[in-house]
């Protein structure tokens, strides 16, 4: 429940956002022009990023005859989530990783990569499947894409600002301008704060993940060891993975050494594996 409440107050603090912004630089048509953009931006996402990353990273659609362990799994958590099984693709990369995707749970889709399939145990990839089912069942997807197409429009806000302002946008005589100054310090303030609260978005999402896809698989345990695991395995083999398309997966793919937790779509992995080891007493 703290991490929904979370979110919905990040949430809700970055549309104020957007739409001040879109006031200070533009005044009122600023802010209809930042609103027009967030929807249409949304509105694209939400229909098409499913297939763009399943395309990105080479995922192929895998039948029960080509994937039984998968599948058998995939149907099983499903069912105890109470959801459409979703599709199960397979990427075909050495990186041990998963994500899922796809704007509702009755247009979903799991994938995984050949190489998490080699490093987990049966057990284990059952844990970080579940997590996925978890992702999709609390329409995970759908909210981080909102939270990135959002903090997208504030930065195409902000490159609009600058642009703007070096023709002398913030020169007029303007009284609900900041003037050129504030103009330019806003344009730079705006994308950074946008970023930090999509990726607090992204890391408060990972943890409920985490926590709803313990409860599936009835073992905190097996989730937690295969976070040891995939964090160890990223590092050996790292993923040629898009930087706007991170959040998606279960571990970061873009790095093995540690970033500041700020800045990371991603809770650190021993907070992770702590609080679902505290899991085992509930």
């Amino acid at each position: 429940m703290e991490n929904r409440i979370k979110t919905v107050l990040l949430l809700a603090g970055m549309t104020a956002f957007l739409i001040v912004i879109g006031k200070l630089l533009g005044g009122r048509t600023g802010m209809y022009l930042a609103f027009v953009l967030a929807v249409g931006m949304n509105f694209f996402s939400y229909w098409f990023s499913d297939k763009i990353v399943l395309k990105m990273y080479g995922a192929q659609e895998v039948t029960p005859a080509d994937a039984p362990q998968l599948h058998q799994i995939v149907d099983e958590l499903a069912r105890e989530a109470g959801i459409p099984k979703p599709k199960v693709y397979i990427i075909p990369d050495d990186s041990p990783n998963a994500f899922a995707t796809g704007r509702n749970p009755e247009h979903a889709a799991v994938a995984a990569t050949e190489g998490i399939m080699r490093l987990l145990t049966p057990t284990e990839l059952k844990g970080v499947l579940a997590h996925e089912i978890g992702h999709v069942r609390n329409r995970d997807i759908l909210i981080s894409t909102i939270a990135a197409t959002m903090a997208g429009a504030i930065m195409i806000l902000a490159d609009m600002a600058r642009f703007g302002a070096i023709f002398g946008m913030g020169n007029r005589d303007n009284e609900e301008g900041p003037g050129i100054i504030g103009i330019l310090v806003m344009s730079i303030i705006a994308p950074i704060a946008a970023m930090l609260i999509q990726m607090a978005i992204s890391r408060s999402r990972e943890y409920l993940a985490d926590e709803t896809g313990a409860r599936l698989s009835h073992n905190p345990e097996s989730l937690a060891r295969a976070l040891e695991k995939l964090s160890l395995g990223v590092q050996r083999a790292p993923m040629d993975a898009s930087p706007a398309t991170a959040h998606m997966f279960i571990v970061n793919p873009l790095t093995g050494s540690s970033l500041m937790n700020l800045f990371s779509t991603h809770p650190p992995i021993e907070e992770r594996v702590a609080r679902l080891r505290a899991m085992r007493s509930y």
